[in-house]
């Protein structure tokens, strides 16, 4: 691996920008990603939390346009652009592990796509969020227009896109979009604490926690329960849940697997 994905304390970190272009998404940091991820699902690696940031000022400003406009073929550019960064997120999506932002700056575009794949996301006073795809005349991708409606609400997620509106830290945190709000500063050192602390957890748990959660927008109450039960009781047999129940019981601190 590069710099651009990394592996440190159970946490596979992806710098999806950095100052180099402008922290523009970096089309590298996407395709190193997408090896990693490939890896993480199919059992050849070990990680068990993913960290999304940017090593710039900001997460990541959107897509880097000077590359779209010097494409000899932009809709052939443009789609085998979005199609990996859509590798990237079904990979995501998939893997089952928590999946944790350290959203300062801007998240702009496509930036502001990946945000909404995060579990947990971090955020600073500066923090702001745009679609950013109607200024340049392009529509979005990074499933924007998926995740936002079921994040928001359809009309309010409708007006944000169309009208192409920047939120600020507090609306974002308001509306759901940020987790918390920390210093400026401290965004990157608290979204890789908090990525840390989840990795020291019980791996099991986080990978069917983080799936149900995830399958939850689909699916009809009667049917998330049936999967709450059959993820629970296969938790009981599991060494993490006989670990965590013995632990509690005994009024010990749990060490896990």
């Amino acid at each position: 691996m590069s710099d651009l994905v990394t592996s440190a304390d159970g946490v596979l970190t992806v710098s999806v920008s950095t100052p180099n272009n402008g922290t523009a998404l970096d089309d590298d940091a996407v395709d190193e990603a997408v090896l990693a991820l490939t890896d993480l699902a199919a059992g050849k690696r070990d990680e068990r939390v993913i960290l999304l940031r940017g090593t710039g000022k900001n997460f990541c400003a959107g897509g880097n346009v000077g590359s779209f406009a010097s494409a000899p073929d932009r809709p052939a550019f443009l789609a085998q652009l979005a199609d990996q960064l859509h590798r990237m997120i079904g990979l995501l999506d998939s893997c089952g592990r928590p999946v944790v932002v350290a959203a300062k700056g801007w998240a702009a575009g496509a930036g502001m796509s990946l945000t909404l794949h995060g579990d947990v996301v971090v955020g600073g006073p500066s923090t702001k969020m745009r679609p950013a795809y109607r200024g340049i005349g392009l529509s979005p991708d990074g499933g924007l227009t998926w995740t936002l409606p079921r994040a928001v609400g359809p009309a309010r997620a409708r007006a944000i896109i169309l009208t192409d509106k920047v939120i600020g830290a507090d609306e974002a945190l308001a509306l759901g979009l940020l987790s918390e709000i920390v210093d400026d500063e401290q965004v990157d050192t608290r979204a890789r604490e908090l990525a840390v602390e989840l990795a020291a957890g019980p791996a099991a748990t986080l990978e069917a926690t983080a799936a149900l959660l995830r399958g939850s927008a689909d699916t009809t109450l009667v049917d998330q329960m049936a999967a709450e039960s059959a993820s629970i009781a296969r938790l009981g047999g599991d060494p993490d849940g006989i670990e965590g129940v013995d632990a509690f019981v005994a009024k010990r601190k749990p060490v896990w697997p």
